[in-house]
């Protein structure tokens, strides 16, 4: 009787020896077939022309062989690309190089490009690359996913004049290309100061530049040179840098809720991309039916809002994983802002009421807190009311979710946040969302 383990043993035997008869290729045992052919027509008859017919095709099948063997050795490819950070709709250039170190003629090799990257155009094949020469060709792919997405592997293909004896290299690569979400241009949004209308200077330092000086200190490796105070320097023969606090101005915080639970997403058919679109600047970027990508867009964009009005900005995120970054500002804040939301997933399992709790005892009062989200629950209502009570100022985006298709509404939700004086907007599938953001107009459909 067979047991289980021997079973298994038989089956990887027989799955190794199918692979290896699928290795070998149509017009080999083709020539194989007439070899054999030859060899039997030879002993049956005893005519040497069979004996000579059989020479023949074993020189073809060891010429083949040689310069299968020979074709890609020497052969280099290397990819390059101006930056690995991008943008979903903008282009991605590739610049693919394969150049011939040895001295023969290559008559063609076939790249493959195995990157993770959806719509990549990076395979190619080139034909006739003399020795020592090399050729290179451009691969442009329209971004329409977020991400992290590897540029690799790349393989190389190429063979015998005849197809017996393929041979292949695979070519592995650690680049890869962040893709941040899509931006859209917000003209107004609220706005809110600090505390006090001059407001109060607030005893925390900071590393950007500000009006506020604090002081001066010893310089630290990593300190920008245009906070060198010259004058102190000189006194002091020591380098000295200026020290500042932070502005009056409230500190501007984004909660996304990336719960499992409450996210809709829906797939739809691949958006098909002519060639012709790369050089067309009116291309228009359709996001897809997710509230997730939905969340992510707004939180992008109103933290370049925000950061281009000079106000501190922080995210907060579990998507899964806890990520919280402190409120800063700059075009350095911007980015760390958009490679966290391009890692984000709706895989998390903290609901947004959590998350609030979490975090906002520790905001200072007069902050604003932005949150993002498709819970229609009761409770997101309750955590605005909590924040205002703690002196933080809540503006709710509300993502219908019953427009993706989901079974729920945030009709409800958003009547009770407008009564509580909480500023909210609602978005809901193919919005504009520039210009939904920008309108602080109520709702139509809160008004019934």
């Amino acid at each position: 009787m067979v047991t289980q383990p021997e079973l298994k043993r038989i089956l990887k035997l027989k799955k190794l020896s199918n692979k290896k008869i699928q290795s070998i290729s149509s017009p080999l045992r083709i020539v194989l077939f007439f070899l054999a052919l030859s060899l039997l027509a030879g002993a049956i008859t005893g005519n040497s022309f069979y004996y000579r017919l059989g020479y023949l095709w074993v020189l073809l099948i060891l010429t083949s062989w040689f310069m299968s063997f020979y074709t890609l050795r020497g052969i280099r490819v290397i990819r390059k690309s101006r930056t690995y950070r991008s943008q979903v709709g903008q282009i991605f250039e590739e610049r693919f190089e394969v150049f011939n170190t040895g001295k023969f003629l290559r008559l063609w090799i076939e790249i493959r490009d195995g990157s993770s990257l959806p719509g990549s155009h990076g395979s190619h094949v080139v034909t006739m690359i003399r020795g020592q020469e090399g050729h290179s060709y451009l691969s442009r792919t329209r971004l329409t996913k977020r991400g992290v997405f590897t540029l690799g592997p790349t393989v190389m293909v190429s063979g015998d004049l005849f197809g017996m004896f393929p041979n292949e290299r695979s070519i592995t690569t650690e680049n890869k290309l962040l893709v941040y979400p899509p931006m859209v241009g917000i003209q107004s949004f609220p706005n809110p100061a600090g505390l006090l209308p001059g407001g109060e200077a607030l005893r925390r330092m900071t590393h950007t530049v500000t009006s506020n000086a604090a002081g001066v200190r010893e310089y630290e490796e990593g300190d920008p040179l245009n906070r060198i105070h010259w004058l102190s320097t000189a006194r002091r023969n020591q380098l000295i840098v200026k020290e500042f606090e932070l502005d009056p101005l409230a500190d501007v915080w984004i909660f996304l809720d990336a719960d499992q639970s409450v996210n809709v997403e829906q797939e739809l058919p691949e958006q098909v991309i002519e060639p012709q679109e790369f050089w067309q600047k009116r291309f228009v970027f359709q996001l897809p039916l997710s509230t997730i990508e939905y969340a992510v867009t707004i939180c992008a964009s109103l933290a370049r809002y925000y950061l281009e009005k000079r106000r501190a900005v922080g995210l907060v995120s579990a998507s899964p994983h806890l990520r919280i970054l402190p409120a800063d500002r700059g075009g350095r804040q911007l980015g760390k802002i958009l490679e966290s939301l391009a890692l984000a997933n709706p895989t998390g399992s903290m609901p947004l009421v959590s998350l609030v709790e979490l975090q906002a005892r520790h905001l200072p009062r007069g902050s604003t807190a932005i949150l993002v989200t498709s819970n229609p629950s009761e409770k997101i209502f309750q955590t605005a009311d909590l924040m205002i009570r703690r002196g933080l100022k809540p503006i709710a985006i509300l993502i219908n979710a019953a427009s993706f298709g989901g079974g729920f509404s945030s009709v409800e939700l958003g009547q009770t946040l407008q009564a509580l004086g909480v500023p909210i907007r609602v978005i809901s599938y193919g919005d504009d969302l520039g210009a939904v953001m920008s309108n602080s107009t109520i709702p139509q459909f809160l008004n019934s």
